[in-house]
């Protein structure tokens, strides 16, 4: 009896051995195809993190990790008392507002056009015309505005040649943000409705035709049906949004910050870089970096939350 009890446990304790060693045979084409990107992440997201030591240090390159001392939070104290630090959060605060209120919803606007375009040829040559500026490199978008909005640009040529006067539009700092955000709309705004596209497609097409046979014109069906169906994913990518809320893009600020001055253009990403690469300052801006990483994963775990609360399914259960 005491042998047939210990064999119907072996047996218990080698089937999830079993199942394991029978899936990972199963899907091994799969696994060794998704290593590449694992490794990616590994090595360029993961083990960066380990960087993050030098918040707490009188990091001195020469000495490296080991032999710079520690210096607790002293470098934190050192930024929150640093002007050009709140200025900084404060600019970032402004753009990354405006784009959450002009940029974020318009990908779904021009999904929802995109989606109700009759003709596949219009609809492909469309997608495909917007989609173009998510591959050109932000020297090649800001060049381009410069070209049309700058001092010597086509607009102020067309003013001046109609005695029309001129417009500062580059170099005023009381429209920079909002030169910002029209530039990343210009720029992602058909890349961004790539998601939102294949969630219209998953919307039932029987609702549409419930809809209209009830009478409910476009705007009620837009409203009632397409929206509801596709508000999962908005709400995700909201959610994902906050997580990112303090980086307003890097590259684009640093190659217009000379533009209207680092009073204006200075965000978070470009005082990192300053203080970090070149004034060698660098505990107090991998302690900026590092409280900006920590506050927008609370906000991305705080939203999720909520989202849960009210009987969505956020970024995860």
């Amino acid at each position: 009896m005491t042998a047939d009890v210990t064999t119907v446990t072996q047996v218990v304790q080698e089937r999830p051995a079993r199942r394991t060693r029978g899936r990972w045979r199963r899907d091994r084409t799969l696994l060794f195809l998704c290593l590449p990107g694992v490794l990616y992440f590994v090595l360029f997201f993961y083990v960066p993190l380990l960087g993050n030591v030098v918040a707490f240090q009188d990091y001195a390159p020469f000495l490296g990790f080991t032999g710079s001392p520690f210096v607790g939070l002293d470098n934190f104290t050192e930024m929150l008392s640093d002007a050009d630090f709140w200025s900084a959060l404060g600019n970032t605060l402004e753009i990354t507002t405006l784009q959450l209120i002009l940029y974020f919803p318009a990908p779904i606007a021009l999904a929802v056009l995109l989606h109700g375009m009759l003709g596949n040829r219009l609809k492909k040559f469309v997608q495909t015309v917007v989609y173009l500026p998510h591959f050109m490199s932000w020297v090649i978008v800001v060049a381009m505005f410069q070209q049309v909005l700058g001092g010597a640009g086509a607009l102020n040529m067309f003013l001046r040649q109609h005695d029309l006067g001129v417009l500062s539009i580059m170099n005023n700092p009381d429209t920079f943000s909002l030169l910002i955000t029209s530039e990343v709309v210009w720029k992602d705004c058909g890349w961004g409705t790539i998601m939102f596209l294949a969630a219209l497609v998953a919307v039932d097409q029987n609702l549409y035709e419930a809809g209209a046979v009830d009478g409910a014109g476009r705007w009620r069906r837009l409203w009632h049906i397409t929206l509801p169906g596709i508000r999962p994913v908005i709400l995700m990518l909201f959610i994902l949004r906050l997580g990112d809320i303090l980086s307003v893009g890097f590259e684009q600020l640093l190659l217009q910050r000379d533009f209207v001055g680092p009073h204006t253009a200075e965000v978070m990403d470009t005082y990192v870089y300053y203080h970090g690469v070149i004034d060698g300052d660098w505990g107090v801006s991998t302690a900026a970096g590092l409280m900006k990483g920590l506050i927008g994963a609370a906000l991305m775990l705080a939203a999720n939350k909520l989202a849960h609360r009210f009987g969505e399914q956020g970024v995860y259960r």
